[in-house]
């Protein structure tokens, strides 16, 4: 973290979160009679997807997790399309006894295509929390499952009530990137511990730019199912997320969050925002310093940096950047699935 005297908000970077993780994932390790082996699967030419896996394998390597980088198709050669081979690599992972996990560096063909795929991948395996049995659990608010329901043809079970899993049950896996954030949150307060488990965000409003399938819905759904007002904004529209019934109700919140169209535009959601979290693909793209509310706090989660130069002006934290988050998150979820499976 670095601070100075000239009323700019704090620099800090995910470093520091990272490592408290880093140190639970090394204990982890050190009590496993086998090292879990996660495999990677590189089908792509993309230079952004071959920084990623070289990442990880550098992050694997370092602490001791059996990584296998697989490169097929255009990744390793110009010769061969992009995603040759990549349904069959994905195949022979789920039946290999000896994997325990599957990542695969999207994106590839698309987001129909790609979709197809992660439902492919087993979510025995499925580091990543892409399959559609997490998707459901998440968007539902269904927070621990029966490791039996990782199988196929089963239905989840939920017990959304405290932090630790009841007897026979387990906690659900949740996409990297998004539980990364939320952990990141979580370390610097915005989520309030005195609260009880599952509204610790109650009193939040929090806008998410870009409503992706692998990072910016399933985080909304995250905050909002954590109590936050979450603004989700995309191209063509602006969503709230909340679970909080409009109307007064004998409860106080729905069993999980619920979408609404908002009228509100970016502008205005932004004057409101406690947080703001960018996740635009785009270099040119960038939130308005000047549209921020003073003494917010920001997320960049986009490879190009989503702010401006100037956000600590207004902002009180910005935080910029979360790959090593991403990579603790994974590995979390890497020996879950390997405990799971025992």
């Amino acid at each position: 973290m670095s601070t100075d005297i000239s009323g700019k908000g704090l620099l800090l970077k995910a470093d520091p979160i990272a490592a408290i993780f880093r140190d639970e994932v090394v204990s982890s390790l050190k009590k496993l009679d086998r090292k879990p082996r996660l495999v990677g699967i590189l089908a792509t030419s993309s230079a952004p997807s071959h920084q990623y896996a070289e990442f990880t394998q550098k992050q694997c390597l370092q602490l001791g997790v059996d990584f296998v980088l697989k490169k097929i198709g255009a990744a390793i050669s110009e010769d061969l399309a992009e995603g040759e081979g990549v349904e069959e690599a994905i195949v022979d992972a789920n039946e290999d006894d000896n994997v325990d996990g599957v990542m695969v560096y999207y994106p590839i063909f698309g987001v129909p295509q790609d979709h197809y795929l992660q439902q492919i991948l087993s979510p025995q395996k499925d580091v990543e929390g892409l399959h559609v049995k997490f998707h459901y659990n998440l968007y539902h608010n269904i927070r621990f499952i029966s490791p039996r329901t990782l199988g196929p043809g089963s239905t989840p079970a939920s017990a959304p009530d405290a932090d630790t899993p009841p007897p026979s049950m387990v906690k659900s896996i949740i996409p990297c990137t998004p539980l990364a954030i939320v952990k990141c949150l979580e370390h610097v307060g915005v989520y309030n511990k005195i609260l009880p488990y599952g509204d610790r965000a109650y009193g939040k409003t929090i806008t998410v730019i870009n409503r992706s399938e692998v990072v910016g819905r399933p985080l909304a759904a995250l905050l909002a199912n954590d109590g936050a007002r979450v603004l989700s904004v995309d191209i063509d529209s602006i969503q709230e997320y909340t679970k909080r019934p409009r109307q007064a109700e004998t409860r106080r919140y729905l069993p999980h969050h619920i979408v609404h169209p908002s009228n509100l535009t970016l502008q205005e959601c932004l004057a409101i925002s406690d947080v703001v979290v960018s996740a635009v693909p785009n270099v040119n793209y960038k939130v308005k310093t000047e549209w921020l509310k003073d003494g917010c706090v920001c997320l960049n989660i986009a490879v190009e940096k989503n702010f401006e130069k100037d956000v600590r002006d207004k902002a009180s934290l910005y935080i910029p950047a979360v790959g090593k988050m991403t990579i603790m998150m994974l590995l979390r979820n890497l020996l879950r699935l390997q405990e799971y499976k025992a």
